[in-house]
């Protein structure tokens, strides 16, 4: 049987452990918690993406000023419902009004963008903070979403919608 450990350590390319008498295996390593991955001004980047938007997000401490495109989120999403969807990613992790965030966004509408520019700030927080993953996770926040619009198909009026159809 210590042959078959031996092959399994050189397949594994880690060093062959010795077998104990009692046939107990070492206990498992503890999971290793991520490092930060924060540039030399101190900055956590992600980007984000929904629909046909793209968001390059910058992230760091600071009083919770958001600015998209050199403009402020009040006068880039007019629209409250917008603001909210910023918003929701530090409000899963219980960070509001803890971090500035420096945003770009291109392509798509604006509830894109803002979708976008939410899931930019959940990736830059779990790479700013890995402890923060679990929450964020849980919310929802971390998965891409993923839905696009239909292409639009040939002999169509749209993606699915036919011609009127005429009998005579």
């Amino acid at each position: 049987m210590a042959g078959l450990e031996d092959l399994k350590s050189v397949m594994d390319g880690a060093p062959a452990a010795p077998a104990a008498a009692g046939g107990e295996t070492a206990a498992p390593e503890q999971a290793v918690m991520a490092e930060p991955k924060i540039d030399d001004l101190g900055r956590s980047y992600a980007t984000g993406k929904r629909k046909n938007s793209i968001a390059r997000v910058w992230i760091k401490p600071g009083s919770g000023k958001i600015t998209i495109n050199g403009r402020d989120q009040e006068v880039y999403f007019a629209r409250p419902v917008l603001r909210l969807i910023l918003r929701q990613a530090f409000e899963a992790a219980d960070r509001v009004d803890g971090y500035d965030v420096v945003a770009t966004v291109k392509g798509g509408g604006l509830s894109g963008q803002a979708g976008a520019v939410r899931h930019g700030i959940s990736k830059a927080l779990t790479f700013y903070e890995p402890a923060l993953r679990p929450p964020l996770k849980a919310a929802g926040m971390l998965t891409r979403d993923s839905r696009v619009v239909e292409r639009k198909k040939y002999g169509k009026k749209k993606a699915r919608k036919s011609f009127q159809f005429s009998k005579r």
